[in-house]
């Protein structure tokens, strides 16, 4: 395994309990011995929002792993940046290399990088991309930024490197798989949270997305907004979301100029990405704050709003697990096969190559326990 000189070091996990796993009953079964090393992970505890099945599926991939024992690897994990949205990833994966005894790093640029200079921080993402080549990783697993991040990938695939995307795919490069929301399908049931709160078509709906087709998740999880409110008889205006420093004045009040002008009148609002929390904003400035709205992740003013009940609910990204899974699914790549892997993820697979973790929906009266269920897998944004 070459190293370099380069400064990679063993992630560091928690001492969890051995995972038990029911094994058939064959003659054939070896007993693995004693002393060869297994995974020690502990389950979520049982709560309203614990992803039973998601739980279930890991502990089944990690009893196959254990037949075997634990074996070396080198990986690393690339994300966007390290705070925020990304350090409940950040958390997981720490933990999953731990437990794997995988030796890598957990990396991203500065928060301030990633805001200031996309430009930067995708080279940034390149060069490490190249780095992990240069010193004979086994598996990458990377939030890309978009298609300028497809080229380097592909580069990591020919070297014999397994690539892993999560959080954002990108579905035309030559990665093995995707860990994340299925973002069409998390659109649709944000259609259908908002639909309950809000009375029946006729009306406009405001969704504060992206109706490009620049940024394929963005716009796939906008479109199944759209989709399912079209399908339902509503009205639909997509306001463009504006993520530009220092904008945000900007955003609230060209949703502001559609509440007060929409016809037929605005019945709901939804916002499908982490500023979603500006819809709030934009309604009390509108002086509607009667309207409903649904927001996507959890962000701490979409939380604010969320306690103070002027946001009905919120779709949330299961972000822990997604940096938990990842190194999981290199390991098994690995060290027993991407289709035995494949076939061990079998409940959360969706066409072949996406791994589905799903999302979360939490009702704003809610919020209280699903910051009780967040602070159980330390994922407290």
């Amino acid at each position: 395994m070459k190293m370099k000189g380069r400064c990679w070091i063993t992630a560091l996990g928690l001492t969890l309990m051995t995972a038990a796993c029911a094994v058939e009953e064959t003659p054939q079964i070896q007993e693995v011995p004693e002393d060869i090393a297994r995974i020690k992970r502990e389950r979520t505890p049982n709560t309203k929002f614990t992803p039973v099945e998601l739980e279930q599926t890991v502990d089944n991939l990690v009893a196959a792993i254990n037949e075997s024992g634990l074996k070396p690897i080198q990986m690393v994990v690339l994300l966007k940046h390290l705070s925020t949205f990304f350090e409940p990833i950040a958390t997981g994966a720490n933990r999953a290399m731990g437990e794997l005894e995988a030796v890598g790093n957990v990396l991203g640029p500065s928060t301030q990088l990633a805001t200031d200079s996309g430009a930067q921080s995708q080279a940034l993402q390149n060069q490490q991309i190249a780095n992990a080549i240069e010193d004979g990783a086994q598996g990458i697993g990377i939030s890309p930024y978009d298609f300028l991040n497809e080229a380097s990938i592909n580069e990591a695939a020919a070297a014999g490197l397994d690539v892993v995307t999560f959080d954002t795919d990108l579905k035309d490069s030559k990665r093995t798989l995707y860990v994340g929301a299925i973002q069409k399908s998390a659109g649709a049931l944000g259609a259908k949270t908002l639909m309950g709160l809000m009375p029946k078509a006729p009306g406009t709906v405001l969704v504060h997305g992206d109706g490009s087709t620049q940024w394929y998740d963005g716009s796939q999880r906008t479109f199944g907004v759209l989709e399912a409110l079209g399908a339902a008889g509503y009205t639909t205006q997509v306001i463009q979301a504006v993520f530009i420093n220092g904008q945000e004045d900007v955003d609230v009040n060209q949703m502001v100029d559609q509440i007060k002008t929409a016809i037929p009148p605005v019945v709901g609002m939804i916002g499908v990405f982490n500023i979603s929390y500006r819809c709030a904003i934009a309604a009390e400035r509108a002086n509607r704050p009667d309207i409903p709205i649904v927001a996507f992740d959890y962000d701490q003013k979409t939380v604010d709003y969320l306690q103070q009940k002027r946001i009905g609910a919120t779709i949330v990204q299961r972000q822990y697990y997604e940096g938990y899974l990842v190194p999981y699914i290199l390991y098994g790549i690995e060290n027993i096969g991407l289709e035995a892997t494949k076939e061990l993820l079998g409940p959360l697979m969706v066409d072949g190559n996406l791994v589905n973790i799903g999302v979360d929906v939490v009702p704003s009266k809610d919020f209280k326990e699903y910051n009780d269920f967040l602070d159980t897998i330390g994922s407290i944004q």
